[in-house]
């Protein structure tokens, strides 16, 4: 059967809109995929150990800290900055502080500046990876390890690079389900 000129016109728009919308649905997870590879954006790698390879050459690694507004917890870095050979494996930690009256949960987001060092600054473990739950009044201090991967000498852009600012934001997030109704009964427990 072949279509007129209208019904050809609805069959192209309606096909346009289903390719658009499959395009809105993976350039999400697309996005993350290439930053992930290339590091753009100051997205950092992920390692299940250190590197086997140490360099003499030294980099310094800042640690900053902020918070989304309305975020209640205090954080910030225990150390502001620490110098390290290219390679080696490298532990901060970064200390939270909830000083409400009720628990709250937070995901940290995080990024690596300058971006080209991205791709080369490898997180080991890291409390990123996971949602934290502070109880009122709970103070801890959460660790991140890590390594610059010394693949960043070879890197034309990289290479000049003699600093590398990590980055975190925490995010207040919803209340994991057990929290959520431990919570809910506390307050409407009036005994």
């Amino acid at each position: 059967m072949a279509l007129n000129g209208p019904q050809k016109t609805v069959v192209q728009l309606v096909s346009v809109v289903v390719v658009m919308g499959g395009l809105a649905w993976a350039s999400v997870p697309f996005y993350d995929w290439f930053c992930r590879v290339t590091g753009f954006g100051g997205a950092t790698g992920v390692a299940e150990a250190g590197s086997d390879t140490i360099l003499d050459k030294t980099i310094k690694v800042r640690f900053d800290a902020s918070k989304e507004r309305g975020m209640p917890w205090e954080f910030r870095p225990v150390q502001t900055e620490m110098e390290l050979r290219i390679g080696e494996t490298g532990l901060a930690f970064y200390e939270a502080y909830n000083p409400t009256d009720r628990p709250v949960a937070g995901q940290a987001s995080y990024n690596v500046a300058p971006y080209s060092a991205g791709g080369y600054f490898d997180k080991i473990a890291c409390f990123c990876f996971e949602e934290q739950v502070l109880q009122p009044g709970e103070r801890v201090q959460m660790p991140v390890t890590f390594f610059v991967d010394p693949e960043i000498v070879n890197d034309r852009d990289a290479k000049y690079v003699h600093t590398i600012t990590l980055s975190y934001t925490f995010y207040e997030i919803d209340l994991p389900e057990g929290y959520a109704a431990l919570d809910a009964g506390e307050k409407t427990n009036t005994n």
